[in-house]
């Protein structure tokens, strides 16, 4: 039975990924005075146990590391260095790194079956052991060097761009096998980026998730090649309340989303899709949001209101709270309003900030603005005048850091409780010329009035403005 090894294993596990870095030496030395005597007496049973080798330890100082080696790893990688393993037991199964995949998108969950004594210096742990980040950018990379990060909450893995096929043969392990291990883990925001990743391994990583208490996932910068797995008959990823995706390509085309959301529990509440290729999602099979309170497309410069029509697949959002649309290549607000109606949105919260907006065409359809939008953010987004068709009431409407020569009258604007002009030029007509950044679809790059505002991201900005909801 595995969990006769207790004290290493699942105990050490669930107990250690909760200690301080600075309570690990003392519990270390702990488990190394006590070896000793446990290792004679428990020989037997360890025989006992499928797959595993040996247990073995290095003495560092005053602290000893160990090293648990499984037949079940299927390892590639370097050698080890020497051990204090028994004469007679070094044969070929012993000279490999103890790295399997999934270990490489699972980095995080195999950590006490998958340790091998090697530098550590790809991965870097703060002192209060909150957040672990790690840069694999080495030709050979000492992808164990992940274990540091068992204790962290915020980690952020960088694969260096290189395809992650190697660590395919590892991918159909059934996650039963380490649920324990996973459960012990303290990580809640996890990024995984820069790394071509086929779709089998997407999937063995999130079906792995589904055992830990993640609540936040961001994918940055990469590919994700060849078919996708099977959809599960039941959701058995993992419980997210946020998922971030940046610059990620499918090779499965506009099937993407739908393929990703079958394997996430139910309960997401913000979904932010930056750089997408593409946005136009398969609708049909598209399973419907529930939960999802905001909707962030911003970064997407290409995506204009006929974009966001397809993007926003009808009646699959019918909680949104929070549309954020920075960035996206829109052009008026009314196009905006008219997308909404065709798919059925009633936010209470749109941003149509740093897009470069015009004056809406005459003669152009008019459009009736959901009942329930009270919050309407139009900063930085070039205009000359206030645009018209606004809605006829809200709460907040902001025009700052635009080209305002002159104050609103009255009858151009909604009936509106918080309007904010900061940053115009009626207002201060000393301040620099306003420039046009060429990469952000023509918006304003500077304000001197709004410093903070011009970095804060999309999600970021909502959630400050309605209150932090999510």
């Amino acid at each position: 039975m595995p969990y006769k090894i207790l004290p290493v294993t699942v105990l050490a596990t669930s107990f250690i990924a909760k200690l301080p870095g600075r309570v690990l030496t003392a519990w270390n030395s702990w488990v190394a005075e006590r070896w000793g005597s446990y290792q004679g007496s428990q020989r037997k049973e360890q025989s006992d146990i499928p797959g595993l080798h040996k247990l073995s330890g290095r003495q560092r100082g005053q602290i000893r590391v160990w090293s648990l080696q499984t037949s079940g790893c299927g390892c590639a990688g370097r050698k080890p260095e020497p051990s204090l393993s028994p004469p007679g037991r070094r044969g070929s199964e012993h000279q490999t790194t103890m790295v399997r995949a999934p270990c490489l998108l699972l980095l995080l969950l195999l950590p006490v079956l998958c340790v091998s004594e090697i530098a550590l210096e790809p991965c870097e742990v703060d002192d209060d052991d909150f957040r672990c980040f790690c840069n694999f950018t080495d030709p050979q990379p000492e992808w164990s060097s992940a274990f540091q990060c068992i204790s962290a909450v915020e980690v952020e893995i960088h694969g260096g761009g290189r395809s992650l096929e190697q660590f395919l043969k590892g991918a159909d392990t059934d996650p039963k096998e380490y649920a324990d291990m996973v459960k012990a883990l303290r990580v809640r925001r996890l990024t995984v980026a820069s790394a071509q990743v086929p779709a089998v391994l997407v999937g063995a990583f999130l079906r792995a998730l589904g055992y830990s208490r993640l609540k936040e996932l961001t994918l940055q910068d990469l590919e994700v090649t060849g078919a996708a797995p099977p959809p599960p008959l039941d959701a058995t990823g993992p419980a997210l309340s946020t998922l971030i995706l940046r610059n990620v390509s499918w090779a499965t085309g506009g099937a993407w989303l739908t393929e990703l959301h079958q394997w996430l529990k139910p309960g997401l509440k913000v979904l932010h899709i930056a750089q997408a290729h593409p946005l136009a999602f398969a609708c049909a099979q598209l399973r419907t949001f529930h939960a999802l309170t905001t909707l962030d497309l911003s970064d997407n410069p290409r995506l204009g209101e006929h974009g966001l029509t397809a993007a926003l697949c009808p009646h699959k959002f019918p909680a949104l709270r929070a549309l954020v649309l920075r960035n996206a290549g829109i052009e008026t607000p009314n196009g905006v309003c008219l997308a909404m109606a065709v798919a059925g949105v009633q936010p209470q919260h749109l941003d149509l900030s740093r897009n470069s907006l015009r004056v809406t065409a005459p003669g152009a359809p008019g459009c009736v603005w959901p009942s329930t939008l009270n919050s309407l953010n139009l900063s930085f987004a070039g205009l000359e005048q206030v645009p018209k068709g606004l809605p006829a009431r809200l709460s907040v409407l902001d025009l700052r850091c635009n080209r305002l020569n002159r104050e609103p009258r009255p009858e151009e604007l909604p009936k509106v409780s918080n309007l904010t002009l900061d940053g115009n030029p009626f207002l201060d007509p000393e301040a620099p010329n306003y420039q046009e950044d060429p990469t952000k679809s023509g918006v304003v790059a500077a304000c001197a009035h709004s410093a903070l505002a011009v970095g804060m991201s999309g999600t970021f900005a909502v959630l400050q403005r309605v209150g932090g909801f999510v």
